[in-house]
């Protein structure tokens, strides 16, 4: 298995390579050649593994030059019960009948960036030492608020690597802004930014695509790679929960062996929801993928019209992990519709740099229609579905989770279609205390964040994460907010580059 860039379909590089560098040099993403196939008697016989080991299955037709043993290696590391609190890594809920949350957010920072995170630094030692990298690794990292603490705590005292995450200074709750503030680590760094996720995220992109930097990095022995999911080392392990879920619901009797499913993901930068595509393609019986927007709706609108327009107002909701207009990992979609068209890539892309718009073709359009279905709503349907769904079903969801079940209730409405559904669930309620607490008694205004975490202990009876507990007491570590046009000179001072 060989991949390529959304912007050089003649680029052939194998996993590992993909993996250390994060993306291609010239700004494209890394993308499989092909998607591998999965037969229904596959799902059966995973149906009866571990996740490591189910993992390790799907991992062996995307990572083909690594060994058996060292795969294996990764996801036994990673899929533990040292690193999640559960043996079964993600877990299922049944919300009512037909319908269920796949958990993800059981790991060490409480959301579902862990599935990917915990994995991707064995990866990365992994690659560099197969492709015989003596340099340092730098992972640089844009996050909305989950992605940053999981990447922090995936490659905490990692030898050979370093990482600085960058965060937008008003756009990440209280809670995520400590997980990240306060880490602990020889090899970490955490830098707020003046500006929203979209500025972080272009900002690093910019740092990776610089020749400056580049030779600077040379000249001392450094690389960046990546830990967001323009990563496919980040993505790939995405893939694989919705796959174990299917098998897990079919192990259970919830659905026969190849009944089809409906897929609901919160998403805003699209990587989630782009592995249930892989997913699908490589053969998981799907019907329809539901892509859940807060009113952050970008996404909503261009499944919808085929125009995206990041020429908007952008706002700052209680879903902040999806507060996004510029979603990267549509980029690796359409370079799958358009039958790998780089060409068409590059005019789109760099429309939306220049002007922030583009709009794709007919053919791409109705292929749009047919596999996805987009939906939005705003704060007060967000609270009201966190509402509805406790008051209803006993079940506390977050405010990403609560957009999903949101949009998932409206598709229903508008279509009447009655297939069962799984509904991704990506952080703890905890992680949100405030907005949760908001929408189920009216009671936080006054309290602290870990105040907060008492109260929705004694209504929702779920289990304090210790990993959210311990914080209270942890000292913040770093303070540091820069204009977004100083990243890069910031990167420069803090790895001593010249």
């Amino acid at each position: 298995m060989f991949y390529k860039s959304t912007r050089n379909s003649n680029l052939k590089v194998d996993s590992a390579f993909a993996i250390s560098q994060g993306i291609s040099e010239d700004g494209g993403l890394f993308v499989p050649e092909s998607i591998p196939g999965l037969t229904l008697d596959e799902i059966k016989y995973i149906s009866g593994l571990s996740y490591s080991c189910r993992a390790a299955y799907i991992f062996k037709k995307y990572l083909t030059d690594f060994t058996d043993a060292e795969i294996q290696y990764c996801t036994d590391n990673a899929y533990s019960t040292k690193n999640f609190e559960t043996e079964n890594i993600s877990e299922i809920s049944h919300l009512f009948d037909g319908t269920y949350m796949l958990e993800l957010w059981h790991g060490p920072t409480c959301a579902f960036k862990d599935m990917a995170l915990q994995i991707l630094p064995y990866f990365l030692t992994v690659s560099a030492k197969k492709l015989k990298i003596d340099k340092k690794i730098i992972i640089l990292v844009a996050t909305s608020g989950d992605t940053g603490k999981a990447a922090l705590e995936g490659f905490k005292d990692v030898e050979g690597t370093q990482i600085m995450v960058f965060y937008p200074e008003c756009g990440v709750s209280p809670m995520q802004k400590r997980q990240m503030t306060t880490q602990e680590g020889s090899n970490v760094g955490v830098c707020a930014v003046k500006g929203n996720f979209d500025d972080c995220q272009s900002g690093v992109k910019k740092i990776f695509t610089d020749n400056e930097i580049r030779a600077a990095l040379d000249e001392n022995s450094l690389m960046f790679s990546s830990a967001n999911s323009i990563n496919w080392g980040r993505l790939v392990p995405q893939v694989v929960y919705y796959i174990s879920a299917y098998a897990t619901l079919v192990s259970d009797e919830e659905i026969s062996l190849g009944e089809k499913i409906n897929i609901v993901v919160p998403t805003g930068n699209f990587g989630n929801i782009l592995a249930a595509y892989y997913a699908k393609h490589m053969g998981l019986p799907v019907a329809k993928l539901i892509c859940a927007s807060n009113i952050n709706n970008v996404l909503t609108d261009f499944i919808k019209t085929g125009v995206y327009d990041k020429n908007r107002e952008f706002y700052p909701t209680c879903s902040p992990s999806m507060d996004i207009l510029i979603s990267s990992n549509l980029e690796r979609l359409l370079y799958i519709l358009t039958g790998e068209n780089d060409q068409k890539i590059k005019e789109w892309f760099s429309l939306l740099a220049t002007c922030g718009k583009y709009e794709v073709d007919e053919d791409v359009k109705k292929k749009l229609a047919e596999e996805f279905y987009g939906g939005f709503c705003d704060d007060n349907d967000t609270k009201a579905a966190i509402s509805s769904v406790f008051d209803k079903y006993s079940y506390t969801c977050d405010t990403h989770t609560a957009v999903a079940v949101k949009v998932y209730e409206d598709y229903r409405k508008e279509t009447g279609d009655k297939t069962k559904t799984l509904i991704a669930s990506t952080a703890s309620p905890y992680k949100f205390s405030a907005s949760v607490l908001d929408a189920v008694c009216k009671e936080a205004e006054g309290m602290d964040e870990y105040d907060m975490i008492d109260k929705l202990y004694e209504l929702s009876n779920i289990d304090i994460p210790q990993s959210l507990a311990q914080l209270k007491n942890k000292p913040v570590l770093f303070k540091e907010c820069i204009d977004k046009t100083d990243m890069k000179d910031f990167v420069l001072k803090s790895f001593n580059i010249k």
